[in-house]
């Protein structure tokens, strides 16, 4: 007997206990059997709506602990705060106030924010400005074990709270729009402005709702507390749609996700000198696919599960590499971001109205940054130079100035969004890149097919001749993409030439995705290479293994052994083909079998799941992974 409750305590312990090798996952049993609980609770009292949402407050509260464990504190921390912030504003009668109580709420969610994601990133800048030797030490760590009297938190490293980003940038946005919503007249209504949030449990469920907390999306307020006061109600199709969509993320993660990282697009990037560049460039494309497939499978799967209970998540993502250029991409990838960037910093800049003192502090400080990480000032020199020479532009070009602001207000945009997703510079490039390839689109279509073929083919020129003088595997392998390109704009000039109209239209939005996939494919080795580090030594191996990459990928290629290669690792180039043969299937046509799922008999759908969850499971690897955008 006594054995018997000795093992029933020791379960309960390890039930209720925040284990970190083993954080609570969509991927994992537990999580679906604590689900299922919590659907069962909700079922008792789901049309009791505040007793609901205090239920499901507290039951995301204990799933961000075991995911997170103590740093439930530090959400705890900003749910008050910025409750209170929302309570204070409506009695704020002059604009001056309003704005110090906002600013002082923007200034604290991102103090935290930088100290527990950039503390090591500025370390590192001050550190080589200065030749001082900071060391980074988690100093609420340590007042933390001076109030708890034990040695309960690690003081030596800044661990990274999971799902920090998500939950600072929505509680962000919730303390703007009430100010919106306070600051406007009856007549004038901003589109997000709202009232602030009286009900503490009800703010609490809204910035803390599990589905989403830590990978997203960022919800408004505005589309998310208005389905706090409504009863629940999960209709037959909305419950067939939910299904789907878990079981949807489900397959995105595990048998395209999970299997190409560890099986070869991981093993390829911990170290690439060991890998050809036709394994580099294997894996590069791999990893874009399987990017993809985890987070968008993570929503995929978020989606569902909110659903269930009777909430709705807005799109985040909407067949991504479909996009002609760049700037679609964006409004297609991680579209609570975008939106979130827009909204709360490219229209504040002024957007493509007029540029404001952040527009070009922005762009300067991020390449002083970006100097000083390097220890060389030549960036930050060409920026400044830059810099000036089209603020002289928008101040005596008239005829210019609406496209230069927008442009340097669009750069600022994605430079800082490469910053939020993490604190190195190699972030910084890929957010830099980004920017640039909105700009070389918009500069692009507005030239004639002519010109085109012009410009190109002096770029292309100006590669092959640096790649024979010079002969560094950078060149050569830009040298080898300008002339695809050039070889689509010469295509195209023909086309445009003889007019062949439908056809012309299909084959150049084909290349346009062609082009604009391999394009954001390249700027993904960057973002990878700064993933998965620790932050203490994220800037240097992130630069060594872009470069590594470059250098295979670009370097000489044994074509003789490409294809014995490419047959050993068929199965991962299989995935990677049906994966992108299946994200690229017209949208009507996905649109057509969701509803076919939703609606087909209850029969019928378990058999279908059954069959979907055997699938799955034969692609399950012995560790789980991790969401990637758990890191962020």
């Amino acid at each position: 007997m006594a054995g018997l409750r000795e093992v029933s305590l020791r379960f309960l312990r390890d039930l209720f206990a925040f284990d970190q090798a083993h954080p609570l996952l969509f991927t994992q049993f537990y999580f679906w059997a604590f689900f299922a609980i919590v659907l069962a609770f909700l079922c008792v009292f789901k049309n009791k709506v505040l007793l609901r949402n205090a239920f499901l407050f507290f039951v995301s509260l204990f799933f961000y602990y075991k995911t997170s464990g103590l740093f439930l504190m530090l959400l705890g921390f900003v749910i008050v705060y910025n409750y209170l912030a929302g309570l204070l504003l409506p009695h704020c009668k002059r604009a001056f106030w309003r704005g110090t109580v906002v600013a002082l709420s923007v200034v604290v969610d991102l103090s935290l924010l930088c100290y527990y994601k950039y503390a090591y990133f500025i370390t590192d800048v001050l550190n080589n400005l200065f030749g001082t030797s900071f060391v980074v030490k988690d100093w609420i760590a340590t007042w933390g074990n001076s109030v708890v009297g034990s040695g309960a938190f690690s003081v030596d490293s800044i661990f990274l709270p999971v799902g920090i980003s998500f939950f600072i940038f929505q509680a962000i946005s919730y303390v703007v729009d009430v100010s919106r919503g306070v600051s406007v007249t009856e007549t004038s209504k901003h589109k997000y402005g709202i009232k602030p949030v009286r009900n503490f449990l009800d703010f609490g469920f809204y910035l803390s709702f599990f589905p989403q907390l830590v990978a997203g999306p960022i919800v408004r307020a505005k589309e998310f507390i208005p389905q706090l006061r409504k009863p629940f109600f999960l209709g037959r199709t909305q419950f067939g749609f939910a299904v789907f969509w878990i079981l949807n993320g489900l397959a995105k993660k595990l048998v395209l996700s999970d299997y190409l990282a560890v099986n070869f697009c991981d093993r390829v990037f911990e170290n690439p000198l060991l890998y050809t560049g036709f394994e580099n460039l294997t894996a590069l494309f791999g990893y874009s696919l399987q990017v993809y497939a985890d987070f968008s499978g993570y929503t995929d799967i978020a989606t569902g599960v909110a659903m269930l209970m009777g909430f709705y998540l807005p799109k985040n993502f909407n067949s991504p590499y479909k996009a002609k250029n760049a700037g679609e991409f964006w409004k297609r990838w991680h579209i609570s971001l975008s939106k979130w960037l827009q909204d709360y910093l490219y229209i504040p800049l002024g957007g493509n109205r007029n540029g404001t003192f952040g527009s070009y502090a922005i762009i300067l400080g991020i390449a002083f940054l970006a100097s000083a990480l390097a220890g060389s000032w030549w960036v930050f020199g060409s920026v400044l130079v830059l810099t000036v020479i089209v603020a002289c532009l928008i101040a005596f070009k008239k005829s210019w100035r609406k496209e230069l602001i927008s442009d340097i207000n669009r750069m600022d945009t994605m430079l800082l969004g490469g910053l939020w997703h993490g604190a190195s510079w190699n972030f910084m490039i890929w957010g830099g890149l980004n920017g640039l390839g909105m700009l070389i689109y918009r500069f692009w279509a507005s030239c004639n097919a002519y010109f085109k073929v012009l410009v190109i083919g002096l770029i292309t020129a100006a590669f092959g001749a640096l790649k024979y003088f010079f002969e560094a595997p950078v060149f050569n392998m830009f040298f080898w993409w300008t002339v695809i390109i050039s070889f689509g704009a010469l295509v195209g000039m023909i086309f445009h030439k003889v007019r062949k109209g439908k056809a012309v239209s299909w084959i150049s939005g084909a290349w346009s995705v062609l082009m604009t996939f391999i394009f954001i494919t390249f700027t993904r080795l960057f973002f990878r290479s700064g993933s998965n580090l620790d932050p203490a030594e994220a800037n240097e191996k992130a630069w060594s293994t872009a470069k590594n990459m470059v250098n295979q990928i670009g370097g000489q290629w044994d074509w003789s052994l490409v294809p014995q290669m490419a047959w050993q690792h068929r199965s991962i180039i299989l995935v990677f083909v049906v994966g992108m043969l299946i994200h690229w299937l017209p949208d009507n046509f996905k649109r057509r079998y969701r509803i076919w799922f939703a609606k087909m008999p209850l029969a019928l759908m378990v058999l279908a799941c059954m069959a979907a969850i055997f699938i799955i499971c034969q692609f399950i690897t012995a560790d789980l992974q991790s969401f990637i955008y758990f890191q962020f």
